[in-house]
C-alpha cells in the first residue's frame, strides 16, 4: 500500500488531535449520508431504534440517558420516528405523563438497512488499511478512549 503524507503539520498533541477531529467529523457525515440515501435514516435515528431493539421498550428518559443526549433531543428524534411507524409510544399506567418507546417491525426492517449501509462505508475507507495498520489504530483508539473515560467502560 503506498504511504501518504500525514495531515497534520506536525505532530504536536493539538495539530495531532485536531486532525483526527476533522476526519472523524468527515467519516460521521459520509457514514450519514450513506446511511440517509439507502435506508431513510439519519445516524442518530439509527442509534436511537439500535438502543430500543437492544434494551427493549425504555421510558423516554430512560433512552435520553442510555444514548447520553438531552431528552428533549431524543423527544424529537422519536416523534419523527412514530410518524414514519418505526416506533411505537404507549402510556406508562402507572404515570401517565411518561411514555414507553418500543421499536416496531418496521423500525426493525430500517435498522438493519441503515446498519448494513453504515457497515458498507466503514469497511470502504477501513478495509484501506493494512491489517498491522487497522490494528495499531484500534490499539491507539483504546489508549485514547481510556485516556478520556479514566478507564471507564463505555
Amino acid at each position: 500500500m503506498e504511504q501518504h503524507e500525514s495531515t497534520t503539520a506536525g505532530n504536536t498533541p493539538e495539530q495531532v488531535g485536531l486532525s483526527f477531529l476533522t476526519l472523524a467529523y468527515t467519516l460521521r457525515e459520509q457514514v450519514d449520508q450513506h446511511m440517509l440515501t439507502s435506508s431513510g435514516l439519519s445516524l442518530s435515528r439509527t442509534k436511537v431504534l439500535r438502543t430500543l431493539a437492544t434494551c427493549g421498550a425504555l421510558h423516554q428518559a430512560q433512552l435520553a440517558a442510555s444514548l447520553g443526549q438531552a431528552p428533549r433531543s431524543v423527544t424529537q428524534i422519536v416523534e419523527a420516528l412514530e410518524r414514519i411507524g418505526m416506533v411505537a409510544r404507549t402510556d406508562d399506567p402507572e404515570d401517565r405523563r411518561r411514555k414507553t418507546v418500543s421499536i416496531t417491525d418496521i423500525g426493525r426492517t430500517a435498522l438493519r438497512a441503515a446498519e448494513e449501509a453504515g457497515t458498507h462505508v466503514l469497511r470502504q475507507h477501513f478495509g484501506r488499511l493494512e491489517p498491522h495498520q487497522l490494528a495499531t489504530l484500534d490499539t491507539l483508539l483504546a489508549h485514547l478512549d481510556f485516556a478520556l473515560t479514566g478507564g471507564k467502560t463505555s
